[in-house]
């Protein structure tokens, strides 16, 4: 399963990835998941908001275990994020069939679409949409870059926009929802572990700043004579730096767009969009407020006029603790190795060391579907650290401990 998604929408000059919404690359891995469920004999479906199904069993029966997360990338990704825990979905299912496990609960496979938000802007569409965090309305507002809406893209992909929205009976169906991600930090590789749990997502959210000065002529126009909103920008990128360190939380402009975007030409319009999260609320708005406050006091002795606009938000997440704690007592029989039941079947030795859990600064899509069901995540060990680039890894015996340890609470939850 691995290689063949390998290739998809990857770029041949940075190595990374390009699986953007909607678009081929996201389309050829739509056919894989369909490929892949219809492989194993599986009931697949397609939401009212492009989100994809896998079913072993009655899909209303209510009370379901579902295993994914997605498959669409930030630009020039890395290979994991995402795809790692779809991957190991499947390879979780096969490891049970192999064990005879007999399932008491329905169980599904899913990829929820354009998690990233690499294309419109925002994160998490799918599961927003199914959630009833975002709206149908606010959802067809959504443009790219070259302006084309999220219908539009949704129709030219041959699925119907007319749909989307909330899903709730959907969701209801829905018992347990565990997502496994490679890690996107180094805690696991710290403390030894190749698999973790995940205890809570730090709030987060986007801020769009639009600096507005005047355009002219970069060679003629005096220093004195400008109204430069990249220097208001600029002070403001290094804000955010200080205001993130002092508050022990992280703040990153990582996304510009420049009006008229000439060497030769002082800009009229710099868009900066900002990235911010922290381990509480309050250490969240301490940063937003004093990068906003810094922003505003140097375009006002500069000239500019500043527009700030919050493009999404998603407040501290903390998984269902009940959840969590059955999953911490179904991982803590595996052996030292970190591998539970093998393909034999039997459990590991078990030397009851309780398994590693976590907080993380990342959005998922288990945070946001958190609000609706019972939610869950599980980690890989990356050992780098590094995510959202194509040097982001994990090694293939921590990918199987992964599985494996998917594949034991899955059984834990949804066989007798």
């Amino acid at each position: 399963m691995w290689r063949e998604l390998l290739p998809v929408g990857r770029n041949r000059d940075s190595g990374g990835y390009r699986r953007y919404a909607w678009t081929g690359a996201d389309a050829d891995c739509r056919a894989w998941f369909r490929a892949q469920a219809e492989a194993r004999g599986l009931t697949y479906e397609v939401d009212r908001n492009g989100n994809q199904w896998a079913w072993l069993g009655d899909p209303l029966a209510g009370d379901a275990v579902v295993a994914g997360s997605h498959l669409d990338s930030v630009p020039d990704g890395g290979a994991f994020d995402g795809p790692l825990g779809v991957v190991s979905s499947f390879a979780a299912l096969d490891e049970l069939r192999h064990r005879g496990a007999e399932f008491v609960r329905p169980l599904a496979i899913s990829n929820f679409g354009d998690e990233e938000g690499a294309r419109f802007g925002l994160a998490c569409v799918g599961s927003r949409l199914a959630a009833g965090q975002l709206t149908a309305e606010a959802a067809h507002r959504l443009r790219d870059g070259a302006g084309i809406t999220l219908p539009q893209a949704m129709e030219a992909a041959g699925y119907d926009p007319g749909t989307i929205g909330p899903d709730p009976e959907r969701l209801a169906r829905i018992g347990a929802f565990v997502e496994l991600h490679v890690e996107q930090g180094r805690a696991l590789d710290l403390t030894g572990d190749p698999v973790g749990i995940a205890s809570a997502i730090w709030p987060h959210g986007r801020w769009r700043f639009d600096f507005r000065g005047e355009a002219n002529h970069a060679g003629t126009t005096r220093l004195a004579d400008r109204r430069d909103p990249m220097l208001t920008y600029a002070e403001t990128v290094l804000a955010a730096r200080r205001e993130a360190e002092l508050a022990g939380a992280v703040a990153t402009f990582g996304k510009i767009s420049v009006e008229p975007n000439g060497v030769n030409a002082i800009p009229s319009l710099v868009r900066g969009w900002l990235d911010s999260r922290a381990a509480d609320q309050a250490a969240l708005d301490t940063v937003v407020t004093g990068i906003e406050r810094a922003a505003r006091e140097h375009a006002e002795r500069a000239g500019i006029d500043l527009d700030v606009v919050r493009e999404s938000f998603t407040p501290v997440v903390e998984f269902e603790h009940a959840l969590r704690d059955e999953i911490g007592r179904i991982l803590k029989d595996r052996d030292g190795s970190g591998r539970g039941r093998g393909s034999d079947g039997r459990s590991g030795s078990g030397d009851g060391r309780p398994v590693p859990v976590l907080g993380t600064g990342a959005g998922h899509d288990a945070g946001i579907l958190s609000a609706s069901v019972p939610t869950a995540m599980l980690f890989v060990r990356n050992p780098t650290g590094v995510s959202h680039s194509p040097a982001e890894h994990a090694t293939e015996d921590d990918c199987v401990a992964g599985v494996v340890a998917l594949a034991d609470v899955l059984e834990g939850l949804a066989c007798s």
